[in-house]
């Protein structure tokens, strides 16, 4: 993976997982989870403009936004009875918002893979955190090109 591509943000995100050992790798997760943003309420209110990732096990909701700078808005919604996925989703919310339409395109699709939680969760989990910035990514192409 090229950390030339990868934005501030996660390149942070990155190290402050590295840093630490298997378990407290764990808590910083779970603290992600606590941090997921709630919802705007147009989102709240009308949670059909939500896309479902379906490749999660647990039921995760997004929807990207760009405004007139090109700047990119992630929504994503998690239940809190599911603290690995609802950490998978705050991650990227953070590392992903405010940054461009480029620099979300560039992001590596194994960005995943790199933060240190392979050993940590199961490879499931982490394909459905790479689902999720799949579809964000896509949702920007679309949303860009139309």
């Amino acid at each position: 993976m090229s950390s030339s591509k990868l934005p501030d943000s996660l390149v942070q995100i990155r190290e402050d997982f590295r840093e630490l050992d298997r378990s407290d790798r764990l808590v910083l997760l779970l603290e992600f989870a606590n941090e997921l943003p709630a919802l705007p309420p147009l989102y709240a209110e009308h949670p059909d403009l939500l896309e479902r990732v379906v490749e999660c096990q647990s039921p995760v909701f997004i929807f990207v936004e760009v405004d007139d700078k090109r700047l990119v808005h992630l929504h994503a919604t998690a239940p809190k009875e599911a603290p690995t996925t609802r950490g998978f989703a705050s991650i990227l919310v953070q590392g992903l918002s405010g940054l461009t339409v480029e620099e979300v395109l560039e992001v590596p699709d194994d960005f995943p893979n790199t933060i240190g939680l392979t050993e940590a969760v199961s490879l499931l989990r982490i394909r459905g955190m790479t689902a999720m910035l799949a579809r964000a990514k896509r949702q920007l192409r679309e949303k860009t090109t139309a």
